[in-house]
Formats: C-alpha cells, structure tokens, sequence
C-alpha cells in the first residue's frame, strides 16, 4: 500500500546522498515521498519538485551563550514549522539522516506519535542522531556495531544507501593500468572540496619524475578561492587536468578512476565501496567525534586503501606514495577487488524495506 514519508536530512551532501537514494528506491515503489533539509543543502538537491521540497530552520548547538541561546530559538522555530508540516502532510513515517536539521522535523514525529527512524552513515553516532535515539527513534545503521548504537531501542544494520548512478557506475570493472597507459586520478573533499589538497596534490605531483606526470590523468574538487593557483601549478607542471568546485557526473568520474584521494566521509566511502575504487583517505581531522577517521580504518582494514592523518601527510609522504602505486598497479587491483567485496550495493533496499515495516 502506497504511504507518504518524509525523509529529512542536512548540514552536507553525506547525509542527503543516502536519502536521496532511498528516495529513488521508495517512489519506484509508488509511495509519495517528500524531503526536508535547509536553505543551504537544499541548492544541491537535482530532481526533486518543488512541491516535494520543504525547508526547516534549525542550527548547530553551541557553547557559547548567546550563540546558544540563538541556536535554540532556530530549534525551536524549525519544531513549530515541522509540526506544521507533519499536519499538512501526515507522512506514516520520518527517516533522518543526520545533521541539525533533522533534528525538528524527527522530534515533531516523536511528538505526535508518528514512526520516526534515524540513520547513521558513519562509524560513530553523530550528535544529532544521539539525540533523536533517546527521544526514541529507531536506528538504522551503514556499519555494523557503530559506536553509541547500544543506546537505541531498535539497531537495524542495513549499510548505506547509494545513489542508482552509483550502482550503474559499479557495473564499470575496474582495469589496471599498463605502463604506458594513461592514468586516471580523481580528488576529491567533500561538498565544497579541501583546501589541503589544492595544496599538497600539486606539489606532490611536482615532485615525480616527468615520465609519471605526463601519464596522468587528473580531476579533482578545488575550491573557487583555489582555483587560479591551482591550475597554475598543472599548467606548470604540464598535467593534464580538470578542476571544479562540484562535479554532477561524479559517478562517472569514479568509475574511470584508477585511483581516487578523498577525505573520508562516509557516503565517500559507500560509493567507493560500491563502485569498487582503491583510494587514499585523508580523514577530516576537525570532526567532532573522529568519525571519518573511523570510517576510513574500517575502509583500509579491508584492504581496499591507505588511510594517511592529514598531520602526516607532506608532499614528499603523497609523492612516494604516488610513484610507487602508479609503477606497481597490481597492487590498485588487489585493492580494488578487496573493496569491491565489501560493497553494500543492496544497501538502499534493505532501508527502503525498514522504512516500510517502520510505517505499517
């Protein structure tokens, strides 16, 4: 029988990807499925009508007083504006993903006694979804045993859910370069791309012997404060490169990857395990509860990659590794085939099954 749901999601494009995937899978199924998130992830989101996108306030907390005191008054505002919402829409269940702004429109659901599932992408709970399970949400988790589950009424793992474009892109075996082949870099960090690698990629680069550079193939995120000065460096380099600030094609630039450099988000690490990528991860190191480095190890504990701390990696440490990736390719292979065993491709249809009992 076909149901409203209302999915909920903000803060980056990791906790909108997986419910943006669930909504594929859901509306496939024929139910009516609407998404809410904030102004500022919300310019991110393609294909997705008007009429099915709503906004909600919310903030970060804060320890500071006064900021505080303002970020519960957006709280509060986006609780009233998901009450409101909820009645208009009388969804049988709410999914959060994570982020802030799933924080209202799942309390509301709690409030009003509709069914309300949170779930967590990464390694460990974030802050938002701690929350949501004490007021009683189920939890739905994309790793097994995920640090601070143990606090929820109901764990289901089901993994995490990728986009189809993802799933089409696995269907791309992965290929080791030859020699002589050209080879395909993809680097990546995050929404808005990392500033680190504008920095330390280039030089690296530049620190290979020609033979190496002129084989290369590289795309990679920049921010647009970056981007001159980047691509200066290739310029000067002689490589062959393609920045933006954000690639739509994403899956199809995974799937030409022979190797990728990314942080270490956790809809990073789904779509590399899904795709079948080797990459090396630059956990982000400001994160509140280290999940991406706990994304990351759980990643290279597979064999798929190499994890290096942003503390540790200098030009000279990314070069070495570079040369010694690019002149030895059976070891991308082997990392390929490790991550691709541990692909969660039915991922979003386990969740997508969840939601279901979740609503009936």
């Amino acid at each position: 029988m076909a149901k409203t749901i209302l999915l909920v999601a903000g803060g980056t494009g990791g906790h909108v990807f997986p419910a943006l995937a669930l909504r594929e899978m859901m509306t496939g199924r024929g139910h009516d499925v609407h998404i809410a998130t904030d102004r500022r992830v919300g310019a991110f989101i393609d294909g997705v009508d008007a009429g099915h996108m709503h906004t909600v306030s919310s903030a970060t907390l804060s320890g500071h007083p006064l900021k505080l005191a303002a970020s519960l008054w957006r709280l509060a505002s986006g609780l009233m504006e998901s009450r409101r919402l909820l009645k208009r829409l009388r969804p049988a269940a709410v999914v959060g993903f994570g982020g802030y702004p799933s924080v209202p429109p799942v309390m509301a659901a709690r409030m009003t006694g509709i069914p309300a599932l949170v779930h967590e992408q990464n390694a460990v709970l974030g802050r938002a979804n701690r929350l949501l399970i004490r007021l009683g949400a189920g939890l739905a988790t994309g790793m097994p045993d995920p640090a601070g589950a143990d606090r929820a009424r109901s764990v289901d793992h089901v993994g995490n859910p990728v986009r189809q474009a993802i799933l089409d892109a696995a269907e791309t075996a992965f290929e080791a370069p030859g020699p002589d082949d050209r080879f395909h870099m993809l680097v990546f960090g995050g929404s808005q791309g990392a500033r680190v690698f504008s920095d330390l990629v280039p030089a690296a680069i530049a620190l290979l012997g020609s033979e190496l550079r002129g084989r290369l193939d590289l795309v990679q995120q920049c921010r647009e404060e970056d981007m001159e000065r980047t691509r200066s460096s290739y310029d000067t380099l002689g490589v062959r490169a393609e920045l933006a600030p954000f690639f739509r094609n994403m899956p199809e630039q995974l799937a030409r990857a022979h190797l990728v450099i990314a942080r270490a988000g956790a809809s990073t690490v789904a779509e590399l395990s899904a795709v079948g990528r080797p990459a090396i991860l630059v956990p982000y190191p400001h994160a509140l509860d280290h999940d991406q480095a706990a994304n990351a190890q759980s990643f290279c504990q597979s064999g798929g990659g190499w994890m290096v701390r942003e503390a540790d990696l200098s030009a000279q440490a990314l070069a070495d590794r570079l040369r010694d990736l690019m002149v030895d390719p059976d070891r991308l292979a082997a990392a390929a085939g490790a991550v691709n065993a541990k692909s969660h491709a039915n991922a979003v249809a386990r969740l997508a099954d969840l939601v279901e009992k979740v609503a009936s």
